[in-house]
């Protein structure tokens, strides 16, 4: 079995409804071992949208990890996810931020996740799963990345999954 952290985020619709829906589409194939709290977050990069929910959960699973990118892509477009504006509004938003300590850099998937440790939206809940884990690249764990983050977006705890 193989170790992996999801992001998810949504900024569309009932929020905590999008989360739900992607955790239990995520069940049907990967055993979810603890999902963090929600945050609400600003939005970053194109400004002009609504607040996203995020929330990060640790999975258990077979899958190889172009099977799993492909399931959970397979999901936001289940879901209507829309790729029209470049870090724009969208249902369902579900990255691979680690898949156990593997290091990948295609063009179409990059593990760890390029960009985590500079957002705060991510290192928050990350944090509430993985705080001792360590990024095989940065070579600190989840906690210290947070602690040193220079990311000033707000995020608030929202509460958690039902």
């Amino acid at each position: 079995m193989h170790i992996s952290y999801l992001s998810l985020g949504t900024n569309i619709g009932d929020r905590e409804y999008n989360l739900r829906k992607a955790i239990e589409k995520l069940r049907e194939k990967v055993r979810i071992l603890s999902i963090s709290n929600i945050y609400e977050t600003e939005p970053v990069g194109f400004k002009e949208q609504d607040n996203f929910l995020n929330i990060v959960i640790k999975i258990a699973t077979d899958m190889e990890v172009e099977s799993l990118l492909d399931f959970v892509l397979n999901i936001e477009k289940e879901m209507g996810r829309k790729r029209i504006i470049h870090w724009g509004p969208r249902i369902i938003d579900i990255d691979i931020l680690f898949f156990d300590d593997l290091i990948i850099d295609k063009e179409n998937l990059k593990i760890p996740h390029p960009e985590l440790h500079k957002r705060n939206f991510v290192l928050y809940p990350l944090s509430e799963v993985a705080y001792d884990f360590i990024h095989p690249v940065l070579n600190q764990s989840i906690d210290e990345l947070k602690n040193s983050s220079f990311d000033k977006s707000k995020v608030l705890k929202y509460g958690r999954i039902i």
